[in-house]
């Protein structure tokens, strides 16, 4: 997990997940799943649903930043649309072509290269579980999403805006109740 500081703010943390890619869109238009729920990162974080609510409702899709690898010098685009889901953060955004950084990250998620989303963010409201060192996080303040090379949660996905025949989620939702037996998978509270 990879930490900075913005004039003189509390230090952003950053989550990261990838996945397989999907089409993109031509004009730059892509979906996936910034952070998914009850699922233990590689930074031995849980994120729990409901946890971007208060951030979002305050903040809005257009107060939450896309930029390239965590870097605030590197915006790329504009995310249209981040919501919760019963998966987590499902997000859809696009690539601001005119851009030249934008334009090259395009070209690397067409060839596969780039399929990781991360974001950035401060804990608001968490505990940590001393035997498990597993940090349950309950609120967190999102200031961006990222495109990345290195994600924390391997699980999340890119997606083309057009998924084919079964949503994404839907995919998800599957491959989760698949996952169910593997270790790091903390079961959520009812």
């Amino acid at each position: 997990m990879s930490a900075f500081a913005i004039h003189k703010a509390p230090a952003i943390e950053t989550k990261a997940q990838s996945g397989a890619l999907a089409a993109i869109e031509p004009d730059g238009s892509f979906e996936g799943y910034a952070a998914l729920f009850g699922r233990v990162d590689l930074g031995r974080d849980l994120i729990l649903p409901g946890a971007f609510t208060r951030s979002l409702g305050e903040r809005g899709v257009s107060g939450v930043r896309m930029l390239f690898q965590h870097d605030p010098a590197e915006p790329i685009g504009v995310w249209t649309s981040i919501r919760e889901d019963g998966v987590g953060l499902q997000v859809r955004g696009r690539l601001t072509l005119d851009v030249a950084r934008a334009r090259e990250v395009l070209a690397l998620m067409h060839a596969g290269a780039i399929d990781g989303l991360s974001i950035g963010f401060r804990a608001v409201e968490g505990r940590t579980d001393p035997r498990s060192r597993v940090r349950r996080l309950v609120r967190i303040d999102l200031w961006e999403i990222s495109v990345v090379t290195f994600p924390m949660q391997p699980d999340a996905r890119i997606a083309g805006v057009k998924a084919g025949a079964r949503s994404l989620a839907a995919t998800i939702r599957r491959g989760a109740r698949r996952l169910r037996t593997l270790p790091g998978l903390v079961p959520l509270p009812s």
